[in-house]
């Protein structure tokens, strides 16, 4: 089970960024151009090129070949715990846990043995919007390594015996969780930020589900959301993506190419808070969110440069003083929290724009205050020296996730789900350059200005201020 907090480099949009009209008119050229010659210039763009092909059913299939020894090959599933429903929440992580344990023609034993004797690495995980299952082998062994991919997802038993052995593992899982309180912390964020939607609710499901899910809603959860259409067969490293296609039709080609009834569920934001205050813990663990944006959307791109500049922060930083983050030096200097870190969290039509501190009990309310003093600068004065550093940065951080097959594997996999594209590296570096200061403000404006936060608070967190006080925190009073 995993969702990343924060994908850089995977929110790009075709809608203008909001700006003055003579910006919105540049902006809007400069956008055009770049997709209008995209499908002509992919190959000198992106180097080496990602390659796309479809099969009949829909299914899709995304390689990028660098030449190496090894690469990593998986599957890209658009269904998660936000196409559960209150009933079955927790049957998505369920069955990633079942994948593993045995098909029609390999015992869980045989399929261990078989990975192990590769030299291979067979690995999933779930998060609310999408399911993945990927391997990285020695590229001679692409062939075996999708055929298995395909037999997991397509064979498995579900036997009766694995899945009560596997249901005590998983309530031993959401135990373990429920001591990382940053998982709880941001699973509680959900919760009050989507308030009775499919957002709200966690991936790993409540208990009493986990103790009834069966082989039927396993079975019905396949059958339902594992169709071509929504599923990438994706592949970096040493890769023809030739070979991949057609491995691709053998294995996928009977896969059904069409579904009913599967829109995604609508999930409104509500500014809302959690608060669970228990003062023997020796750290308040507090997030703070506004409403953002989906992947898609071309104010995404702002948001991130806006999420770099707040930064993050954390006491074993050598340097946090002179960080460039105007809210790591104020800190820093003033002892104000254990460590923070900013989010921007997307799905496909909603995101939370935020940020996670662990702080004394003694210091809540003024790390609360200076986090609202900064975001709301990005709002009124940023200057353009710190958005051509976060711009900077944004893009080095950009570059170094995508260092080896397997990320590359994710980026590519990830991208052909929300865009049906890879988005070339040149394109995104180009998009990030039109941000200005102005650009800033002006997004930030949009999204966080006098907007009702969504708030989860743990710990001993009596002096974290009433929501109306952080509500009044929003926004400056201008003269």
């Amino acid at each position: 089970m995993a969702a990343s907090m924060l994908r850089l480099g995977s929110a790009l949009g075709r809608r203008v960024i909001s700006g003055g009209p003579g910006r919105s008119q540049q902006i809007r050229f400069c956008i055009n151009k770049y997709q209008s010659t995209q499908a002509a210039t992919q190959a000198i763009l992106n180097i080496p090129e990602t390659k796309v092909t479809t099969l009949e059913n829909g299914l899709r299939v995304a390689s990028e070949d660098s030449g190496i020894s090894t690469c990593t090959v998986g599957l890209w599933i658009d269904a998660g715990s936000r196409y559960e429903n209150q009933m079955n929440n927790g049957t998505a992580h369920f069955l990633e846990h079942m994948a593993f344990k045995g098909t029609k023609k390999r015992s869980q034993l045989d399929l261990e043995l078989e990975i192990e004797n590769m030299g291979a690495h067979l690995n999933a995980y779930t998060s609310r919007e999408q399911t993945v299952y990927y391997a990285k082998a020695f590229s001679k062994d692409l062939p075996r390594a999708v055929e298995i991919l395909a037999d997991i997802i397509q064979n498995s038993t579900l036997g009766e015996a694995e899945i009560e052995r596997e249901r005590g593992v998983i309530l031993r899982e959401m135990q373990e969780v429920e001591t990382n309180l940053q998982e709880v912390v941001f699973d509680y964020l959900h919760a009050t930020a989507y308030h009775n939607t499919a957002l709200g609710r966690t991936i790993l499901g409540p208990t009493e589900n986990i103790k009834s899910i069966n082989r039927n809603d396993l079975v019905e959860y396949i059958t339902t959301h594992y169709k071509g259409p929504r599923i990438v067969l994706a592949a970096a490293g040493g890769i023809s993506h030739d070979e991949l296609h057609d491995l691709a039709k053998y294995h996928f080609g009977n896969l059904t190419a069409t579904y009913e009834g599967e829109t995604l569920p609508p999930c409104s934001f509500t500014g809302t808070e959690i608060r669970v205050r228990d003062d023997k813990m020796p750290l308040a663990h507090i997030a703070i969110s506004v409403e953002a944006v989906g992947w898609s959307h071309p104010d995404t791109i702002p948001l991130m440069v806006a999420n770099t500049l707040i930064g993050n922060w954390d006491r074993s930083f050598g340097g946090g003083a002179n960080l460039s983050s105007k809210l790591a030096q104020i800190t820093c200097h003033g002892n104000l929290c254990h460590s923070f870190q900013s989010f921007n969290t997307c799905y496909t039509d909603t995101g939370l724009w935020g940020l996670y501190m662990v702080c004394e009990p003694n210091t809540v309310e003024d790390m609360m205050h200076f986090v609202q003093r900064e975001w709301v600068r990005l709002c009124t004065s940023v200057t353009e020296g710190e958005v051509a550093r976060a711009k900077n940065l944004l893009k080095t951080n950009m570059l170094l996730q995508l260092d080896g097959s397997t990320p590359i594997c994710e980026d590519i996999g990830r991208q052909m789900l929300c865009y049906n594209r890879r988005i070339p590296l040149p394109e995104l570096e180009a998009r990030i350059e039109l941000i200005d200061a102005q650009t800033i403000k002006d997004v930030c404006t949009k999204y966080i200005y006098d907007k009702r936060p969504a708030i989860a608070a743990v710990g001993p967190i009596g002096q974290l201020p009433e929501y109306d006080r952080i509500l009044s925190g929003m926004y400056w009073l201008r003269q």
